[in-house]
């Protein structure tokens, strides 16, 4: 399952992302990750949720983000939820590539039993038509 928060940069999807996780963990029966692009909200994160810094990795193009992805599921296999801020950067997507990115996104999410959450900035009439249904707040 994949769930978008979507908004214009400066919105407050961070904050609703953030909100969501912290309480998701609480109740989580498997391990939460936050992907971000920097440690800037490490201290508002619960200390059960691992926080990684995407900026860390030299991740170049959306291809070598998915596998990173992919990368990190296959080091715990206990993951339940991965939460995604600032989708669009972390992950060097666009509107050339973000049909690709979310259905590859979509098919590990069922291959792997991992749900998504993804803050994305763009306004909702922006989002391609298949992905609406995901969105589960439009700032």
């Amino acid at each position: 399952m994949i769930q978008i928060i979507s908004g214009e940069k400066g919105k407050g999807k961070t904050k609703i992302l953030l909100d969501k996780v912290n309480k998701e963990v609480q109740t989580a029966k498997g391990s939460v990750v936050y992907l971000d692009k920097n440690n800037k909200h490490m201290y508002e994160l619960s200390n059960k949720i691992r926080l990684i810094n995407v900026s860390d990795y030299q991740i170049e193009n959306h291809n070598q983000f998915l596998g990173f992805l992919c990368g990190i599921i296959s080091c715990d296999h206990d993951i339940e939820y991965i939460y995604l801020d600032s989708f669009l950067t972390i992950a060097h997507v666009d509107k050339d590539n973000i049909d690709d990115v979310f259905k590859k996104l979509e098919r590990i999410s069922k291959q792997f039993k991992v749900n998504f959450c993804v803050s994305i900035s763009l306004n909702h009439d922006q989002i391609p038509e298949f992905m609406k249904e995901n969105v589960i707040v439009a700032l």
